[in-house]
């Protein structure tokens, strides 16, 4: 009897561990929702089903089959070390511009063999990211009568390159093809030489290019121990929110002052517990970085690398530990 109840608890533990791990979302690990950031197929490896049943991501150039467009859904803006800020899709995936189009008038000239290698985002159910101006987002009508989503009059794209949420091969290709910034102008990178974008409003700031991590950690003078994006800006977690299972209390016009942290791959973190490091599949389509099962967001007020503007607001918002805990929040 002691033997078959120490078996039991046994294999209690492990159900519990292998909830937790899963940080309680239903999905479990079916999706990306469900399986550490990072564990999806590397880039260049066939993935088990491409992106999305298009099979977008499953090889290289007119492998895709030319299918219908596949819908953009929640948008939102990701931070990456190489380029700063670019557009992904509701599943993270970076959006595209070619030079070859036009913005005004829009018009999309991607046709054939090219929309297998790049296929077309559909303007269906397309919604601005968290603090972009809506306006910016439009729709063009191509040669073959289909619609097309713009973004300050680009038309965008996906790669079929690009396997798995995060990835920018795409950038650069050909000397005309470059991910799409929140604006809709070409994402800055050292890459690009320094060369402007013709038509480009005078004066007009690029992002910063950075080497740092992902996701890592900052000594700060009065909080200690903060984790920052790869621009430096600080991370912070919301009190209301839950860990498991994963919930959030952080919707609609919340977002535009409290914008998500996008997945980041767990090979570009430094300093941070692995611990509960998924990707969140939020019920408005968004995908969020977590850790420790924690969702994660960013301050619209922090203007600069190093501002801590969001900590303590509503005694509800706190800059988060490499372990994911609260920092500085009343016990």
């Amino acid at each position: 009897m002691k033997t078959w109840g120490n078996a039991a608890l046994a294999l209690t533990a492990a159900a519990m561990l292998a909830l937790t791990t899963a940080c309680g979302q239903e999905k479990g690990d079916q999706t990306l929702g469900g399986q550490p950031a990072g564990a999806a197929n590397p880039a260049g490896a066939p993935a088990d089903s491409g992106y999305s049943s298009g099979g977008y991501a499953s090889g290289g150039y007119g492998d895709s089959g030319g299918g219908e467009a596949e819908p953009a859904g929640q948008m939102a803006v990701a931070s990456t070390k190489q380029l700063g800020k670019v557009v992904t899709d509701s599943e993270g995936f970076t959006l595209y511009r070619f030079d070859k189009d036009s913005s005004s008038p829009p018009k999309a000239t991607c046709e054939g063999d090219c929309a297998k290698a790049w296929p077309v985002v559909s303007p269906e159910g397309a919604k601005a990211p968290a603090g972009v101006d809506a306006s910016l987002l439009g729709e063009v009508t191509r040669a073959d009568g289909s619609k097309q989503l713009t973004l300050g009059g680009w038309p965008m794209y996906r790669y079929a390159k690009d396997t798995k949420p995060g990835d920018v091969n795409g950038h650069g290709v050909g000397g005309t093809w470059f991910a799409s910034a929140p604006d809709g102008k070409k994402a800055s990178a050292a890459a690009d030489g320094g060369a402007a974008e013709e038509g480009a409003e005078e004066g007009a700031e690029e992002e910063p290019v950075t080497d740092a991590a992902g996701l890592s950690v900052r000594k700060d003078p009065k909080l200690g121990d903060i984790v920052v994006d790869s621009r430096g800006m600080t991370v912070y977690r919301f009190k209301k929110d839950s860990a498991w299972p994963m919930k959030t209390a952080c919707t609609g016009a919340c977002l535009e002052k409290w914008p998500v942290v996008a997945p980041v791959d767990k090979n570009d973190i430094e300093g941070i517990t692995k611990k509960g490091y998924v990707t969140f599949d939020r019920p408005d389509g968004i995908k969020q970085q977590t850790i420790d099962c924690w969702p994660l967001y960013t301050f619209a007020g922090d203007e600069a690398p190093g501002d801590t503007n969001g900590q303590g607001v509503g005694g509800t918002w706190y800059a988060v530990s490499p372990e994911g805990k609260l920092v500085g929040a009343p016990k």
